[in-house]
């Protein structure tokens, strides 16, 4: 299921014309000046099979150079904990991906288009340090053993990187583009720092700059929305005090109040549906339990506290139909009792 992070980011950068601001920020003048950006829509459906995909905050645009020829650009959302070493094979293998299903939509195509691949990183560990290039993670002879002819044996390629860990905040708020997109990246770059709430009035002209666009309020909901999701009762009030001054009151008060209530009633509904599950559990494993006395067997204490603390409702459920027939604990079991 998306969390907090892949929704705020999807919508953000879901838009072309937000993503346009993004992509220009990363990419060389040069390859900048050959793209026909009046041309970049937004591709439907997922950009990698189910079984490769990790999160739910990737993007995928096509656009046309200035010549005519197809372009893809496909767009990583990157928020885990930890930077991950192995993302050059990742994104490799998501290109790949893509390039087989274009080939088989264009069968007669000479060529392949050119996919520009960008992870936009925003974790809270620190600046990204996994390598960039694909042939970085394999593990070559040294310079003394032909180091370089070995190295013209790999697959070479890289990804571009967006580390907003790195940047600071007055380079992202000169950033061209949509306010929401600076506001974003900015909420982004410190949204799971300690300095979040210090810095969010400093952020007031973007609010208000938000709350000014045609579907003003959608957008800043949306931002709303997530910092309540991911601050502390310190960001809470220091956010509402930067709606009250780029809003009326009741509109302030009303933003804050029908997305606090929204995320009270998920943390609600999420609740009862552990608190089910964990019943429904409990309730299994006495069951086992029941069972296997009645049937007369032996059951250890290490055995007992193993099925009453078991979670797994589906192994409880084959330990169930085992109690029924089985002759032996052992059999019930398997592995547990050897």
């Amino acid at each position: 299921m998306p969390g907090p992070h892949d929704l705020f980011a999807r919508y953000t950068f879901g838009q072309p014309e937000r993503a346009v601001a993004e992509l220009r920020a990363v990419l060389s003048p040069r390859v900048v000046s050959q793209v026909d950006w009046s041309t970049l829509r937004r591709e439907s459906g997922s950009v990698v099979d189910p079984e490769l995909r990790e999160t739910e905050s990737d993007l995928l645009f096509s656009a046309r150079l200035r010549g005519g020829r197809p372009l893809l650009f496909y767009v990583l959302l990157e928020h885990q904990s930890r930077v991950d070493r192995w993302m050059a094979l990742r994104m490799l293998r998501y290109v790949v991906r893509q390039l087989e299903h274009w080939r088989g939509e264009n069968p007669d195509s000479a060529g392949l288009p050119v996919v520009v691949p960008l992870v936009m990183y925003h974790g809270p560990e620190g600046a990204w340090s996994a390598p960039r290039r694909v042939e970085e993670l394999f593990d070559l002879p040294d310079e003394a053993e032909g180091h370089e002819e070995w190295r013209a044996l790999v697959p070479r390629f890289e990804y571009l990187l967006d580390d907003l860990t790195a940047e600071r905040a007055e380079a992202l708020m000169a950033r061209p583009g949509p306010a929401l997109v600076r506001l974003a990246l900015l909420v982004l770059r410190y949204g799971r720092t300690d300095e979040l709430a210090h810095r969010l009035p400093d952020w007031t002209v973007l609010f208000a700059q938000v709350h000014a666009t045609p579907h003003g309020n959608e957008e800043l909901g949306l931002v709303v929305r997530y910092l309540l999701q991911i601050g502390d009762s310190t960001v809470r009030a220091q956010m509402g005090r930067v709606l009250h001054s780029v809003m009326e009151t009741h509109r302030a008060e009303e933003l804050m109040r029908t997305y606090g209530e929204e995320l009270i009633e998920q943390g609600r509904l999420k609740g009862l549906e552990q608190g089910l599950e964990q019943g429904r559990a409990q309730g299994r494993a006495e069951a086992v339990l029941r069972i296997l006395t009645v049937r007369g067997m032996l059951v250890s204490e290490q055995a007992r506290q193993r099925i009453l603390t078991c979670t797994d409702v589906a192994l409880l459920d084959r330990w169930f139909d085992r109690a029924l027939t089985s002759s032996s604990l052992s059999e019930v079991l398997g592995e547990l009792t050897q």
